[in-house]
């Protein structure tokens, strides 16, 4: 049986993650939960918040902070992988679902590696005042970073579902999910 692929893309703060687990919970066959923030841990220290690995650098204005990422040369392979490593693990038979966000041509990656498999794409949005709210209350984000990936993340993009956190609560996504796509 052909491996089922899940990305679900979305602003930081946006509830992917509770969605993945709630979904890992209810599909009515075992998924491996992938989570880009795995992969953003497996950068030493040092590289985050540095110009080789990842930074975030406050964006300059008169409005509510923002912070934008950037990455450097170490930064850019490790996330540039993440399709591929993705895509390696489908290889072995494994279904999967994955949060990411998604910004820049990383989609377009995603599609060429995950050809081959059952590759369902999932928008998470919620109101910009719900992610803002999100990541104050989380305590392990920099402020301004959500308002910046808001405009970003889903600009240009299709989706197969685009499921909304602030209606819907995590275990409400993955049963949306599972009823969709008979999962």
């Amino acid at each position: 049986m052909t491996p089922t692929v899940i990305l679900l893309d979305g602003v930081g703060s946006a509830g992917k993650t509770s969605i993945a687990r709630a979904f890992q919970e209810v599909a009515r066959d075992p998924f491996l939960h992938v989570q880009m923030d795995g992969f953003f841990d497996m950068l030493p220290a040092r590289l985050i918040g540095h110009p080789d690995g990842v930074d975030f650098v406050p964006v300059p204005g008169d409005g509510p902070p923002e912070v934008a990422v950037r990455s450097g040369p170490a930064g850019a392979r490790l996330f540039g992988a993440i399709p591929a490593a993705v895509a390696a693990l489908a290889s072995a038979g494994n279904n999967l679902i994955v949060d990411d966000v998604i910004l820049g041509d990383r989609m377009a990656e995603y599609d060429r590696h995950l050809a081959r498999f059952r590759f369902l794409k999932f928008a998470v949005h919620a109101p910009l005042e719900v992610l803002e709210a999100r990541e104050a209350a989380r305590g392990d984000r920099r402020i301004g970073l959500a308002r910046w990936q808001f405009p970003r993340v889903h600009a240009g993009k299709t989706y197969d579902l685009e499921i909304d956190t602030a209606e819907h609560g995590p275990e409400d996504c993955a049963r949306l999910i599972c009823d969709a796509f008979g999962l």
